[in-house]
C-alpha cells in the first residue's frame, strides 16, 4: 500500500492476514495521522468510562495498538496495563512509550489461557468493529478476567446492530452483571466528512 490506510479501508477487511497487513503499513503513522489528524477521540471516551465504573489494575487492554487508551488511563496512575493486539508493528510502537508492563501479540477471538484469572479491567477501542472484531471475541475476554472485573468494551454502533452483539450479550447474561450501554462520538469535528459522526456504543459490565 503505497499511501497510508484510511478508515474505509480498515472497515473493508475480511481476515485477520488482511488485518496484520493493513496495520504493519499504518503503524508509524497511525498516532499523527490518524489519531490526531482524524480527531480520534473514542480512547479518551472508553478510559473515562473505565475510571467511571471504578476500574482498576491490572488491566487487560485489547487492540491495544499504539496504546491510545493507555496513554489516558496512565495519566490517573492506572496499571498496570498489558497490552494485546494482533499486530506486532502497532505493539512494536506502543513498547516505545513505556506505558505497559506486557505485550501480547495474539488474535482476541482465540483462546487465551496463560492469562486466565488475572485481569480487574478490560478495556477495548475500536477493535470491535466491521473488518475486525465481532462478538466472538467476547468470551476470551470472559475467560482471563477476574470476578467483579470491570469491562468497558466499545463497539461501532453500526456493527453492533448489524453482527449480533445484543443477542450474543443476552446469551451472556449468566456471565455478566450491570451492563450499561452508551453511545459517544469516535471522531470529533477534524475527521472527514464520511465518518465524522461515526458512532460507537460503549458497553460497560462487570464479570459475575
Amino acid at each position: 500500500m503505497s499511501r497510508d490506510p484510511t478508515v474505509k479501508d480498515a472497515y473493508r477487511m475480511s481476515s485477520q492476514d488482511d488485518v496484520k497487513r493493513l496495520y504493519r503499513h499504518w503503524a508509524h503513522s497511525y498516532d499523527s495521522g490518524f489519531g490526531d489528524g482524524q480527531g480520534y477521540q473514542l480512547p479518551r471516551a472508553v478510559a473515562q468510562a473505565f475510571l467511571t465504573a471504578g476500574g482498576a489494575g491490572p488491566v487487560l487492554d485489547v487492540g491495544a495498538g499504539t496504546g491510545l487508551v493507555a496513554e489516558h488511563l496512565a495519566s490517573y496512575e492506572v496499571g498496570p496495563i498489558d497490552a494485546l493486539d494482533v499486530s506486532d508493528e502497532m505493539l512494536g510502537v506502543a513498547r516505545m512509550k513505556g506505558l505497559y508492563r506486557h505485550l501480547m501479540a495474539a488474535d482476541v477471538t482465540a483462546p487465551l489461557p496463560s492469562i486466565a484469572g488475572e485481569y480487574r479491567g478490560v478495556i477495548s477501542a475500536g477493535t470491535f468493529t466491521m473488518g475486525h472484531v465481532g462478538p466472538e471475541g467476547l468470551l476470551p475476554l470472559l475467560d482471563v478476567a477476574a470476578s467483579g472485573a470491570v469491562f468497558v468494551i466499545s463497539v461501532n454502533a453500526e456493527h453492533y446492530e448489524t453482527a449480533g452483539f445484543a443477542k450474543q450479550m443476552r446469551a451472556y447474561s449468566p456471565l455478566i452483571q450491570g451492563l450499561t450501554l452508551r453511545d459517544v462520538r469516535i471522531y470529533d469535528d477534524r475527521a472527514d466528512e464520511a465518518h465524522r459522526n461515526d458512532m460507537a456504543r460503549l458497553m460497560v459490565f462487570q464479570k459475575a
